[in-house]
């Protein structure tokens, strides 16, 4: 006889007011981020920011290239960059958005599925979960409690 499974997954939907104070500086860099991003084929600029346990902050930017597959997205470019140069500090959080070339407005911004993995992969590493506030439309934010939230049932080193 089949079974299911359900899977519950908990979205904060947050007005700017409701975000906390390293929540506001990580999106305000994951915003400059975008700006410094590298994407005169698509013309959308994504950036990424990383609160680490110490406070400090890290941030990558979407790097396209006219061979497509070659480019990055801002989650991966931030997250390699961190583990390249501070392989050992936790993430406190992760924060994404992005906006048109043309358009000052920031829109929703959800990692695709490379990225969902690699923020898997993080998150496992480090065995704390990773919280993600990922830019929302008309002004708010999408609060997940984890990576696990965006990509369940997730492919491990376990799995291997």
């Amino acid at each position: 006889m089949a079974s299911t499974i359900e899977i519950h997954i908990r979205v904060d939907v947050l007005d700017p007011a409701e975000l906390t104070a390293p929540e506001r500086q990580a999106m305000q860099l994951a915003q400059e981020a975008a700006n410094d991003a590298y994407a005169p084929y698509s013309n959308f600029l994504v950036g990424a920011a990383l609160v680490l346990e110490d406070g400090s902050m890290f941030k990558g930017s979407n790097q396209e290239n006219a061979a497509y597959p070659s480019g990055l997205c801002a989650e991966r470019t931030a997250l390699f960059a961190l583990s390249a140069h501070h392989p050992n500090k936790k993430i406190k959080l992760l924060a994404v958005t992005a906006r048109r070339r043309e358009e000052m407005q920031f829109l929703p911004a959800m990692p695709c599925g490379a990225c969902r993995q690699v923020m898997a992969e993080y998150e496992h590493k480090q065995k704390e979960t990773i919280p993600v506030l990922l830019q929302a439309a008309d002004g708010k934010f999408y609060r997940f409690k984890n990576v696990a939230d965006l990509l369940p049932f997730q492919f491990n080193k376990e799995h291997l």
